[in-house]
């Protein structure tokens, strides 16, 4: 196996998560890539992740990196694409990962399109539920085994560092009363209001 983490590591990820999956395990070889280029487990900040996906695979990033959604430094662009941005405060070094397509020898990922398809509606037999499984942990193998340049297009990242985390002070909503942070705040008609009810006061998502 090519992926360079410990058995015991995968499995710690894989309970972190909850199940296995090849999203997950795109994920684990992304962080492995950010562990390999920009060294240890994030002290506080020191690592920054951005994703461009919310898929399984961010858990990976987060668990085996210590960028955190909680300390400020595992930051959500919503794009829809899977990739990974990686910054080291220190120094500034950072590179971007796009996930490439990716195939196995002799499958054209059609069967597999079909049982999740079957899998969604819930209409699986017990042997196509069966077979389903080998075709995922067959997947799961073949990205563990590859090298990560394979895996992923490495790339210069698309923006700057991002600043620290800021603490904002909190303020009561006008509407509803209760409390959040600053810069989320509408002020609407004279009113400083939170989002949910600048929402509902104008019908619009901010």
């Amino acid at each position: 196996m090519t992926c360079a983490l410990s058995q015991e590591t995968l499995q710690q990820v894989i309970a972190f998560h909850g199940h296995s999956c090849p999203g997950l395990t795109l994920g684990i070889r992304a962080a492995e890539m950010a562990l390999r280029e920009l060294g240890p487990r994030a002290s506080d900040e020191e690592i920054v992740a951005v994703t461009e996906t919310d898929m399984c695979g961010v858990d990976a990033v987060q668990f085996l990196t210590g960028c955190t959604f909680g300390k400020g430094n595992l930051l959500y662009r919503d794009r829809g694409k899977v990739a990974f941005s990686f910054y080291r405060r220190s120094d500034g070094k950072s590179f971007r990962l796009v996930a490439k397509p990716f195939r196995m020898d002799g499958d054209d990922g059609s069967r597999q399109d079909m049982l999740r398809r079957k899998a969604a509606a819930q209409e699986l037999t017990p042997e196509e539920t069966e077979e389903l499984r080998r075709i995922r942990q067959k997947r799961i193998d073949a990205l563990l085994a590859a090298p990560l340049e394979a895996l992923f297009d490495i790339k210069p990242v698309e923006e700057s560092l991002p600043p620290k985390a800021r603490l904002f002070r909190s303020v009561p909503c006008s509407c509803c009363g209760e409390t959040f942070m600053e810069p989320r705040g509408r002020l609407f008609e004279g009113e400083t209001l939170c989002l949910s009810c600048f929402e509902k006061r104008t019908g619009r998502k901010d």
